[in-house]
């Protein structure tokens, strides 16, 4: 079942048009990731599926609830983190949740959200005096308050460190274990491969490409990226490019100094082949891998940009 429905969604500010004809579904459950470049339109495509923008033109439904006639229910069995957090400094963690509980008619018990977004020890710390990735938990726990359906999580981890950011996987998958819906956008490949049900590729406000991450991955290439690095120098790489070249299943190579890289159909046969010739020559290989094709991979070949924070 759809719990979003975003049909035709249009947004300009003045001249610019951030978002151009927009449309998704988001079923009961699914962890729905938008990504794209900085200025590609997601974060307004999300604040007008939010109520914070009005759209220009189109439609948002939500759980059967439009906007226009159904704002106050919406904002009961909806929850936001925003990029920017409205956390009050001063209050502690366990206040700012109790404080947030108060706006609405139902609410979970903050000492349950605390131990969800693994704050218990922290809830008589002032909110000033948490680290960049307590404050982002406590966000989604603020968020997480009133119980949602649907729940939107807008770059939750951008400029956390590596354990920080793991820390907010861990509160995304629980509240996917309980059913809550979750859209997400993210500047981090890997955050969106390993959390998502589904993608959707925002550029120049169009959507470029929707599908799960395996999928996008399968339609780009069935290529695969071969390395190896000798011992022995340039000229034991340059020997075994010769030698390789005219396997049919090798598309591709690249020499760099003792570093070879081939991309093949059929990898497997190419590696097997690859340290046949290196043992045959008696050539020492100090590196050798197989690199899967990514997110990235397929961000990058369908905008045509790099992956810039």
């Amino acid at each position: 079942m759809s719990v979003l429905i975003v049909k035709n969604l249009r947004k300009s500010f003045g001249t610019v048009q951030a978002v151009e004809d927009i449309s998704f579904s988001v079923e009961a459950g699914e962890v729905f990731t938008i990504i794209g470049p900085n200025g590609a339109g997601k974060t307004t495509t999300l604040e007008m599926i939010e109520g914070l923008q009005q759209p220009d033109a189109g439609t948002v439904s939500i759980n059967g609830l439009s906007w226009s006639k159904d704002e106050s229910e919406i904002k009961t069995i909806i929850g936001v983190q925003p990029q920017s957090g409205a956390l009050f400094d001063l209050l502690t963690a366990e206040e700012n949740l109790d404080l947030f509980a108060s706006f609405y008619p139902k609410s979970r018990e903050p000492k349950e959200v605390l131990e969800m977004i693994n704050m218990t020890d922290h809830r008589s710390k002032r909110v000033r005096s948490l680290s960049g990735g307590q404050r982002q938990r406590l966000a989604i726990g603020l968020a997480m308050i009133n119980d949602p359906s649907v729940i939107f999580l807008d770059e939750p981890t951008t400029g956390l460190d590596p354990q920080a950011r793991r820390n907010i996987w861990d509160i995304i998958m629980k509240l996917k274990a309980l059913g809550t819906t979750i859209i997400l956008t993210t500047h981090y490949m890997e955050e969106a491969e390993k959390l998502s049900d589904r993608v959707c590729i925002v550029d120049q406000g169009h959507i470029i490409s929707l599908d799960t991450p395996a999928a996008l991955i399968s339609k780009l290439t069935q290529e695969r990226e071969v390395r190896l690095s000798f011992h022995d120098g340039e000229e034991a790489a340059r020997q075994t490019e010769e030698a390789i070249r005219s396997q049919p299943d090798i598309v591709r190579m690249e020499r760099e100094g003792a570093h070879l890289s081939l991309w093949s159909v059929q990898p497997e046969q190419s590696l097997y082949d690859l340290l046949g010739i290196t043992k045959e020559r008696g050539y020492r290989v100090e590196h050798v891998s197989i690199r899967e094709m990514s997110l990235e991979d397929v961000f990058i070949a369908f905008t045509g940009k790099e992956w810039r924070d």
